[in-house]
């Protein structure tokens, strides 16, 4: 069986500050003061893996936009 995707999610940290976690795992990846710190590192880190992905959400909660590295299951034309 293939392995699953590696799939890593930016959120909101309880104290404003933003989490990188992998599904999964019990801790985070790591905890960043701007989003765009932690975009970046999760982004580094599904690059890493045979397959990965990161799903960014907003301040709120709601999700926002996803990348998807190698082998993407629906890769638009073009």
């Amino acid at each position: 069986m293939a392995k699953d995707r590696d799939v890593y999610h930016v959120t909101p940290n309880e104290d404003g500050r933003w989490r990188v976690k992998k599904v999964g795992n019990q801790k985070a990846s790591g905890i960043f003061d701007r989003k765009t710190d932690a975009v970046t590192r999760g982004k580094e880190l599904a690059k890493k893996g045979p397959k990965g992905q990161i799903k960014i959400h907003k301040q709120n909660g709601q999700f926002q936009t996803e990348y998807t590295y190698r082998d993407d299951p629906y890769p638009p034309e073009g």
